[in-house]
């Protein structure tokens, strides 16, 4: 049995979609178990003696802040540069001045959230609920993105072997698309020799064709690859595939740095961990495993990844993460 924390519908704007340094879209996961973090904290703070161990995330909406004109080719982030200079007598005749701004990627979404917790009574239940609430009322942020509204959080309890109750929770969070992890997809690409950049590129790519008839129409069509199957099972459609941030690997040693942010933390230096992901209709996971995340420390790989459990209990192969 597992005490499940759902958040439905957390409406939030100007998120980070910049979620790695060469990928943009959806918020990392990251963000999302570094919310979850938070959240544990300011309530272990308030009294509570619970752990929150896993983070299920569905997508409902998301808008990323671009604009294409009608004859643009790409599109541009719609950056803000905030505050105004006032008018003054060296910025005059103007009404005011825009200061200089770092481009940075913003997406307004709605997502909810089903988080796993351990150490609530039954008793607490409502409290905690109301607490949960008031966090999120506050100051509280998610994926760097302000939280303007969520349904009221509840806590129910599921069997994870009854299929029935986890059916019927998969169809309260609809319609949505849950975020799975397909690093296996990279996986099988490079053991056929592809390289880990171009694996994730072959999933991607979007490929165009046009067919003219004998009248001389023309007719385009696109596709992307498929998922791979063997040759005794009837192809199986994949849903939306997309690169994901999912954490960091290590470049230097632990060390001592001068003014970090926490001084009882050593430092150092990492770049992002990003593999291929896909948001899948919530009906279509079979099992609670499907949608939860946890944090997974690889030490002898230098290795800080939010990973599903099915992954997270096995050994770490780092040659199938870009």
């Amino acid at each position: 049995m597992s005490n499940l924390l759902i958040l439905r519908h957390i409406r939030i704007q100007n998120a980070n979609a910049l979620s790695s340094p060469y990928t943009i879209g959806f918020p990392a996961m990251t963000a999302w178990l570094g919310f979850t973090h938070a959240l544990q904290r300011r309530l272990q703070e308030r009294g509570y003696a619970v752990a929150l161990n896993g983070t299920g995330v569905i997508s409902h909406d998301m808008a990323l802040q671009t604009y294409k004109g009608p004859n643009d080719f790409t599109a541009s982030i719609i950056g803000t540069g905030n505050p105004l200079e006032p008018k003054t007598e060296k910025n005059a005749p103007q009404n005011a001045v825009r200061p200089s701004f770092i481009e940075e990627a913003r997406c307004h979404l709605d997502v909810s959230l089903v988080i796993t917790v351990t150490g609530l009574s039954v008793v607490e239940r409502d409290n905690f609920c109301a607490t949960v609430s008031t966090l999120l009322n506050g100051n509280m942020r998610l994926a760097g993105g302000d939280i303007l509204g969520f349904y009221t959080p509840s806590v129910v309890n599921i069997d994870d072997a009854d299929s029935v109750e986890v059916s019927r929770l998969f169809r309260s969070l609809m319609p949505g698309y849950a975020l799975v992890e397909r690093r296996e997809l990279m996986q099988q690409a490079m053991e056929n020799g592809q390289d880990a950049l171009d694996a994730m590129l072959d999933y991607l790519a979007v490929h165009h064709q046009c067919d003219k008839d004998d009248a001389g129409k023309v007719t385009w069509t696109k596709a992307r690859k498929g998922a791979p199957v063997s040759e005794d099972e009837e192809p199986q459609p994949t849903g939306w595939i997309v690169p994901i941030a999912v954490g960091f690997q290590g470049l230097t040693p632990l060390a001592e740095s001068q003014n970090r942010r926490d001084p009882d933390t050593l430092h150092r230096f990492a770049e992002s961990v990003v593999t291929l992901g896909e948001f899948r209709m919530v009906y279509r996971l079979n099992t609670m495993q499907q949608l939860f995340w946890h944090y997974h420390y690889d030490e002898a790989n230098a290795l800080y990844l939010c990973e599903q459990r099915s992954t997270a209990q096995t050994d770490i192969d780092d040659s199938d993460l870009y």
